[in-house]
């Protein structure tokens, strides 16, 4: 696609932005994070008018809020066409369905990879503990540094959980995308 046009660059940001803001809503609700933060606060009002449509159409399945990743998913193809329609490129449904799971994936390893350098990052610096920043990156990382806790032990008052989750979430990544990419040739 034409990255110089400036009206792609902006759907793109504008899209992408809140696809990730929706994305982080669903993984919130999944790693049960407090949803009395600030920040998952603005997250939830940020989104809830889309997602109070969609709840009404499809349901929850157990613990799993299908209709936020029904959105995230919808939102990306829309992005997807309208991209692909300004640029003059076709485009047929598979395709597009394809290109929304890779781009899904993408994001939600994005999201968990982020989240961990900047757990790391303000780990060095000593933050207020009751930052509702630290907080919400605690819940985010839990799930991938806790089973990576077990095996791995501090080694001189320094824990390298983190480094070890950042690599390891970065070859799945790129093993999971390469296995799409597979798919698509």
């Amino acid at each position: 696609m034409n990255q110089d046009n400036p009206l792609i660059f902006l759907i793109d940001t504008l899209f992408s932005i809140y696809i990730a803001i929706m994305l982080l809503r669903f993984i919130l609700q999944q790693v049960g994070a407090d949803f009395y933060n600030p920040i998952s606060q603005f997250v939830v009002k940020f989104t809830q008018p889309l997602v109070s449509v969609a709840r009404r159409f499809i349901p929850s399945i157990k613990k799993i809020d299908t209709a936020t990743l029904v959105l995230v998913l919808t939102l990306i193809i829309i992005k997807t066409v309208i991209l692909l329609s300004i640029a003059g490129y076709p485009f047929n449904g598979v395709q597009l369905l394809v290109q929304a799971l890779y781009d899904l994936v993408s994001l939600s390893f994005d999201i968990f990879i982020v989240a961990l350098f900047v757990q790391a990052i303000l780990s060095w610096v000593s933050p207020d503990p009751r930052n509702p920043i630290n907080s919400l990156l605690y819940y985010l990382t839990l799930p991938v540094l806790r089973p990576i806790r077990k095996y791995i032990p501090t080694v001189g008052g320094i824990d390298l959980s983190t480094l070890v989750a950042l690599i390891g979430l970065m070859f799945i990544k790129r093993v999971v995308l390469q296995l799409f990419l597979a798919f698509l040739a």
